[in-house]
């Protein structure tokens, strides 16, 4: 098949229909979308819009020679309907931007926690092998029972052994 009859192919896609085509950077345009968030939520940015429509309205009501927006204020309007259009999906584009900086962090979590819990089993077995171990151990105090037991016991077998007096054998003392 030819170069020219796959371009009139309709399950061929073109590859572009520009030569040039502008290349963005997603992440600048997320970090970007973040800081507007971020601004669009605080108190200073509300302070600063209340102080500009205070002031536009006060202009257009007051100031005949500027009335540049008559009552209804319909270019306000307009420039607070442009601006929600262009605040919402950045506010959404950050909020998403977040879900999966939450969603990485929530897994990350998890999976410390899972590592944990074994860490943690793992610890517990040993810990219960170890108490066996020590179970099976004499201990001081049972070898100074049982070297105890054994003096004395040396003690009665002394106390009954016959004596040696000279060349014959003494059975008992009396």
């Amino acid at each position: 098949m030819s170069d020219g009859s796959a371009r009139q192919r309709l399950d061929t896609p073109r590859t572009s229909r520009r030569r040039f085509t502008p290349r963005f950077d997603v992440e600048a345009v997320g970090r970007v979308s973040e800081q507007l968030a971020r601004f669009l939520g605080t108190g200073r940015y509300l302070a600063i819009q209340t102080i500009f429509v205070i002031i536009w309205i006060l202009l257009n009501l007051f100031a005949v020679g500027y009335e540049w927006d008559p009552y209804p204020f319909i270019l306000l309007n307009l420039a607070f309907s442009t601006q929600a259009a262009y605040a919402a999906p950045l506010i959404l584009l950050a909020q998403n931007r977040q879900e999966n900086r939450d969603r990485v962090s929530l897994e990350e979590d998890r999976r410390r926690a899972q590592q944990t819990k074994a860490d943690t089993e793992y610890l517990a077995r040993e810990l219960a092998a170890l108490r066996i171990a020590v179970g099976e151990v004499a201990t001081r105090d049972y070898l100074r029972r049982e070297l105890e037991d054994l003096r004395e016991l040396l003690t009665d077998l002394q106390a009954t052994k016959p004596k040696k007096r000279g060349k014959g054998i003494v059975t008992t003392d009396e």
